[in-house]
């Protein structure tokens, strides 16, 4: 490789699924070629990337960001998670009130925890809105809501988001879909979300079924966006209705599969909720390598290695760092 934003360019051969896969890997495909961004280290661990309009920032504030060359360090010195926590909050929420970052317009009060991988204890919490910026793993939750229609066969659910939504508004999207924020573990997540954005009931909940995660890595003008989704199935009622209680939906449609086909490919879907979408198709034989001459490909855009991106990413090597950990 080059190391050129060139180095996955979308040529024509490209089937139309190809080239969305490539759009919300951005980062994954070019933007990591470039190294460009600073590792972000915590306890001695990467566990982000930052880019350079932002470690600009972070070097404003020498008590609690150490940055040189090759990496920007939380200081050391702030041994537990609450201590990280609160000391990244002052400094985020100092960033907001100047308007520094767009990002942090849409501050939720609402936690991510920040860890190496999933399994992994976490070593502190951030706003949601400000994860970004650090090239932080996030971790969210979506459940395709299907119905086996006897004359249309396979309709899936889907929602527009609300037009007041401070990222993608009016844009569609799954049927639910939430991040995993932190004290709410991964069912209980499916749970709430399928509840408020939704209305599914407890009954219908007990028929939700786990169909793994899929992986990316988007970049926007906001930041950086590694996020991994844990997936579930849920076959629905034919006269089940979809209502929103939360005020984050305008509304939801049933589509059939090659209506849906036609919506996540127009420029009116959200591009960070077309993977769970393909993933669907695919596993439904929507999709299949009949009628996707570079299905592997596909496939494989669909579950980055994000869990070990970060070990294996050689510019952000951490042996430069003093306070970098052995394995």
């Amino acid at each position: 490789m080059n190391g050129s934003s060139a180095a996955y360019p979308l040529d024509r051969t490209m089937s139309k699924f190809l080239k969305l896969a490539h759009k919300f890997n951005s980062f994954y495909l070019n933007g990591l070629q470039k190294k460009e961004c600073l590792a972000f280290i915590v306890d001695g661990i990467q566990v982000g990337l930052v880019r350079a309009t932002v470690m600009s920032e972070l070097s404003r504030y020498p008590n609690v960001f150490i940055v040189n060359p090759n990496s920007v360090t939380l200081n050391p010195a702030f041994r537990n998670y609450d201590e990280r926590s609160a000391n990244i909050e002052s400094v985020l929420k100092d960033m907001k009130d100047k308007k520094l970052f767009i990002t942090l317009k849409g501050w939720r009060d609402e936690c991510y925890e920040v860890r190496t991988m999933f399994a992994e204890q976490p070593l502190l919490k951030m706003d949601r809105s400000a994860t970004c910026l650090f090239g932080i793993c996030n971790y969210g939750v979506d459940i395709n809501g299907y119905v086996n229609h006897p004359q249309k066969g396979l309709c899936i659910w889907l929602q527009q988001r609300s037009l007041t939504k401070q990222t993608w508004p009016g844009k569609w999207d799954n049927m639910v879909a939430g991040g995993l924020s932190v004290g709410n573990s991964v069912i209980k997540t499916a749970h709430k979300e399928g509840e408020e954005e939704a209305s599914l009931t407890a009954d219908l909940l007990k028929n939700l079924h786990s169909a793994g995660t899929v992986s990316f890595f988007y970049e926007s003008e906001r930041g950086l966006f590694p996020d991994t989704e844990f997936v579930f199935d849920l076959e629905l009622p034919q006269d089940f209705v979809p209502c929103n209680q939360d005020n984050e939906v305008e509304k939801f449609e049933l589509l059939t599969a090659n209506e849906t086909v036609n919506r996540i490919l127009s420029p009116d879907f959200k591009t960070t909720s077309c993977p769970v979408i393909i993933d669907f198709l695919i596993r439904h034989g929507i999709i299949n390598p009949e009628n996707e001459p570079r299905f592997p490909e596909l496939v494989e855009l669909l579950h980055i290695p994000l869990q070990s991106l970060y070990k294996k990413n050689d510019n952000n090597m951490l042996i430069e760092n003093s306070y970098s950990k052995t394995e």
